[in-house]
């Protein structure tokens, strides 16, 4: 490469089921905090990314509110028990325990769909998880009253 020539970034390989369990894994499976800087680059500047009690539209709120998360958890971990994949979409069933200050590990059970654009970045996020369910299961009085709670007003 002559001295003229600009430095043209490297393109990142597409996303497969086999790139997003290893780069998944990198993110969540060591001890400690998160690190998400590594997969950041997958997403795309305009993400819109859902979850059941948020949502966050734009790569640097989305950044904003990984930190959170990390700074919220004393460790977090993830473990995709399946992956599936079609045109432009990754689906991921995972277990994701979080260890808060002075509160036991907390295991929350749940799917996420990654929509790729056509530049294979990821555009929309959705977690699906029932959060206070699973929460709850670690809370003495909530295990049994909040699933009577759901019974009986949602059937």
């Amino acid at each position: 490469m002559s001295a003229h020539e600009p430095n043209l970034p490297t393109p990142l390989p597409p996303l497969t089921e086999e790139l997003v369990l290893s780069l998944w894994s990198q993110t969540y499976n060591t001890s400690g905090k998160p690190d998400w800087s590594h997969i950041f680059p997958y997403y795309a500047d305009d993400i819109v990314f859902q979850d059941p009690i948020q949502k966050v539209v734009g790569k640097a709120d989305f950044v904003a509110m990984c930190d959170r998360l990390t700074g919220r958890c004393q460790e977090l971990k993830m473990d995709i028990t399946s992956i599936a994949s079609g045109e432009n979409v990754i689906f991921m069933q995972w277990t994701m325990t979080m260890v808060f200050r002075k509160t036991p590990s907390t295991p929350i059970y749940g799917c996420t769909k990654l929509s790729l654009n056509s530049a294979g970045l990821i555009s929309h996020q959705r977690d699906y998880y029932d959060l206070w369910g699973d929460i709850f299961a670690n809370v003495p009085v909530m295990k049994r009253a909040y699933p009577r709670f759901m019974r009986k007003h949602f059937g």
